[in-house]
């Protein structure tokens, strides 16, 4: 698992090796056992809740791994540059920058730059996944009404 700072220092990337697979298979399922509180036990035997945010990274860095995938993570503060916020919704700084004209992400001005609150992104990020699986839901019932889907 790499951590990148926000300036980008990137360490390399983790991948499972081969006899990890089954422990990652069983840390993944007890990971998504419903009503499961994570806990850590520290050197004196103490346990430790751990806090959701954090217990959805680890669900997502072991699912991934579990895949075989290598894992590295990216850290961003809480207010990101127009080229890092492109960079999370995948789109081009340019696109970005019309939808922040536009005032589909609220953004503040750092001097001469535009910032992003990471929470705003995010906003913007599940709304407009919630839209695209809407259309899309939408579309494939359109499509089985005229008989493209049997």
């Amino acid at each position: 698992m790499a951590i990148q700072s926000e300036h980008h220092q990137s360490l390399e990337s983790v991948i499972a090796q081969e006899q990890e697979a089954s422990d990652i298979q069983e840390i993944e399922r007890i990971l998504n056992i419903k009503d499961f509180q994570p806990k850590l036990l520290g050197a004196n035997k103490e346990a430790i809740t751990i806090p959701e945010s954090l217990y959805q990274v680890l669900r997502q860095v072991v699912h991934a791994m579990s895949l075989g995938k290598a894992v590295s993570i990216v850290t961003y503060g809480r207010e990101l540059t127009t080229q890092q916020a492109a960079d999370l919704l995948n789109v081009s700084r340019p696109y970005l920058i019309k939808l922040l004209k536009q005032g589909d992400i609220p953004y503040i001005k750092v001097g001469a730059h535009r910032r992003v609150r990471f929470d705003d992104l995010l906003k913007y990020k599940q709304e407009r996944d919630s839209k695209r699986r809407q259309l899309l839901d939408e579309l494939i019932a359109e499509s089985q009404e005229l008989g493209f889907y049997e």
